[in-house]
């Protein structure tokens, strides 16, 4: 087989792969945004800032909460923990609702279940908290009041990051009346598409190319590398090294959100240890081109405090699920991870595909023929110049 020949096999590998990989997800992404949608519905922007003006345990647990019922794309969840930061929330809260707005979020816990298997979705939502307590507890001890108010004060320039338009959107159901009313209004199915589509648009690079970068790694890079870089075959130093390196390469793959999940998968048949993937899934906030945004938002002193401390904070918790679900029986004991090439077949996938993608279309549909389109333009227009500035204002209409 010639060179080209050879190329070409290679690639047709590895985008097999990702389609594969695709194929196997492509429900329960649906599902997942959908009752996102749902609850981001009836929950608006002005009643989130509201309620986490403190930094003691019930405003982290607030933000948590709320947190884990907002967007799961990391850009828009970094953009939208400043726009809290500016409007009163306190810096503590406004990091607790960002991290729990990418980590612990529906769609993801879905996701890892499919591809690899319901014990680390289980880890990634006893991890999530962890990794937040443990930050709260940083912020207090570490983090002194200058820095804060230092960075209060670049955050109140308003210089642009990512998704910025798409952060300061907000897509509630304008109307009152009973939860089920809502929802169930014409105003309510017209709110949940525009924060279903809005939110797929703002995380499907990030899908695609954690998919690709799955795909390839899968086809192209031997176990036996995996094996030397883990320490496999060193049960204790492989437990250690695993939520050290995790966040390592979570950093140079560029791939934030879910759309890192895919590659965690990769990671886990090739040997990385239960913690090391958990911390590797919690590093998209701190992958380099956040940083740079963290940089812009708050100044290069606060970033290289959050880098810092989200870094330990993520090895710490991986930490603790490895030696914790590991005496309980809750790590699986074989690597079987769904990264391989996978025939679709006449099976509960390809039904469940086809129902979603039916309510996608639906969803897809009616956003249009509500004035959605030019929504799509706004996504990564600038922040509001000043925290009591009108935003742009969707769903209910």
């Amino acid at each position: 087989m010639s060179v080209i020949g050879e190329a070409l096999a290679a690639v047709g590998h590895a985008l097999a792969v990702a389609g594969s990989m695709t194929w196997q997800i492509t429900w329960s992404l649906i599902l997942g945004f959908t009752l996102s949608a749902l609850v981001q519905a009836v929950v608006r922007r002005e009643t989130v800032a509201g309620l986490l003006g403190g930094r003691g345990p019930a405003a982290v647990a607030r933000a948590t909460g709320l947190g884990a019922a907002s967007s799961s794309c990391s850009y828009a969840a970094v953009a939208l923990a400043r726009s809290l930061f500016r409007k009163g929330a306190s810096f503590t809260a406004a990091m607790s609702f960002e991290i729990a707005s990418t980590n612990l979020v529906i769609e993801l816990g879905i996701i890892l279940a499919l591809l690899l298997s319901w014990q680390f979705t289980l880890a990634e939502f006893v991890g999530g908290p962890v990794m937040i307590v443990l930050l709260a507890v940083a912020f207090r001890i570490f983090v002194r009041q200058r820095l804060i108010d230092a960075a209060h004060d670049q955050a109140d320039r308003g210089l642009a990051g990512s998704m910025e338009g798409h952060a300061a959107m907000d897509m509630s159901i304008a109307a009152g009346g009973s939860f089920w009313r809502r929802l169930g209004s014409r105003n309510g199915y017209t709110s949940v598409s525009h924060i279903f589509v809005m939110e797929w648009a703002a995380v499907i690079r990030d899908i695609v190319i954690g998919l690709l970068i799955a795909g390839a790694v899968a086809a192209w890079v031997p176990d036996s590398f995996w094996q030397r870089l883990f320490l496999t075959g060193h049960p204790l130093a492989e437990r250690l090294w695993g939520p050290l390196i995790g966040p390592v390469i979570s950093m140079l793959s560029f791939v934030c959100s879910i759309g890192n999940v895919p590659l965690a998968a990769v990671l886990w048949n090739g040997g990385i240890s239960f913690g090391g993937v958990v911390s590797f899934i919690f590093a998209d906030l701190i992958i380099i081109p956040i940083l740079v945004i963290y940089q812009k938002y708050y100044g290069t002193k606060m970033m290289l405090v959050l880098l810092g401390l989200f870094y330990v904070s993520m090895v710490i918790a991986g930490y603790v699920v490895e030696f914790t679900f590991g005496p309980l029986g809750l790590i699986p004991a074989t690597r079987t991870a769904t990264v391989g090439t996978i025939t679709p077949q006449w099976n509960y996938t390809t039904y469940l595909n086809i129902v979603f993608l039916l309510l996608a279309a639906a969803l897809l549909v009616r956003f249009f023929r509500s004035g959605g389109a030019p929504m799509l333009k706004m996504m990564g227009g600038a922040p509001p110049a000043r925290p009591g500035q009108p935003v742009p204002q969707a769903g209910g209409r």
